[in-house]
């Protein structure tokens, strides 16, 4: 007697792959017409949904395509970042031993300055 395996299925948790699969199926369900098992859906129609496979995966590709490309300005803008905030804070310290008397002076350089008291915790 010959042993029946459960059969089970797994699905492409890749975005990509996902919708290569949906195209394939709704390519499948369309080839078969009337005839195709899929038109038994209660909660889902392939002639509804399938067509949002091809704007969704050219959606889905222009995401990737941008991503790389804020990728690449990230890195970018992360070579210039240690030196930025390095002579960000040199000129507050500066600025504020020349306005040591009036450190609110720094406000006008854009500066947040708070002055209120440090709260000792209890």
């Amino acid at each position: 007697m010959a042993t029946r395996t459960p059969g089970r299925i797994k699905l492409p948790s890749n975005v990509t792959d996902l919708l290569e699969l949906a195209n394939k199926i709704y390519e499948k369900h369309q080839a078969d017409g009337a005839a195709s098992p899929l038109n038994a859906q209660q909660d889902y129609d392939w002639s509804m949904e399938g067509p949002k496979i091809s704007p969704c995966l050219t959606n889905h590709n222009k995401a990737e395509e941008a991503m790389k490309v804020a990728e690449r300005f990230y890195k970018e803008r992360d070579n210039d970042l240690p030196a930025i905030r390095a002579i960000v804070q040199n000129s507050a310290q500066l600025l504020k031993s020349v306005y040591a008397k009036n450190p609110k002076v720094l406000g006008d350089y854009g500066f947040v300055v708070d002055d209120t008291k440090k709260v000792k915790k209890s």
